[in-house]
């Protein structure tokens, strides 16, 4: 999961850096913000998997369904707290980077399947 994560963060860094190459840097920073809206929740979903599995090892789906919760939980607020506080928000690289940076894992998916 943490190559997932990693991929994610490389994923939105490029996406402003095209951002910012092609439209200035409200849009690079609001790719930038779009791919950290994804980015970070996911993060913590992962952690906290990880850190439930290797302290309680229940094997349950009570983990998986309370982070996923909270993986949820925490984009909405995200997505809220940037259209809210950051004025300059141009939601095409917005949600481009979201968009991107949330299907990137299939792309990691598929290149390691094929080896």
């Amino acid at each position: 999961m943490a190559r997932i994560i990693l991929l994610q963060l490389v994923t939105a860094l490029a996406a402003a850096l095209i951002a910012a190459l092609l439209g200035g840097e409200s849009a690079a920073i609001s790719s930038l913000l779009g791919g950290l809206s994804c980015v970070v929740p996911n993060a913590l979903f992962a952690l906290g998997l990880h850190v439930s599995d290797h302290r309680f090892r229940t094997g349950t789906l009570a983990p998986f369904v309370f982070f996923e919760l909270v993986k949820v939980s925490t984009t909405i607020a995200s997505v809220v707290a940037v259209f809210w506080l950051y004025k300059d928000l141009n939601w095409l690289a917005f949600l481009l980077s979201f968009v991107f940076v949330l299907k990137s894992y299939i792309f990691f998916l598929s290149s390691r399947s094929k080896n």
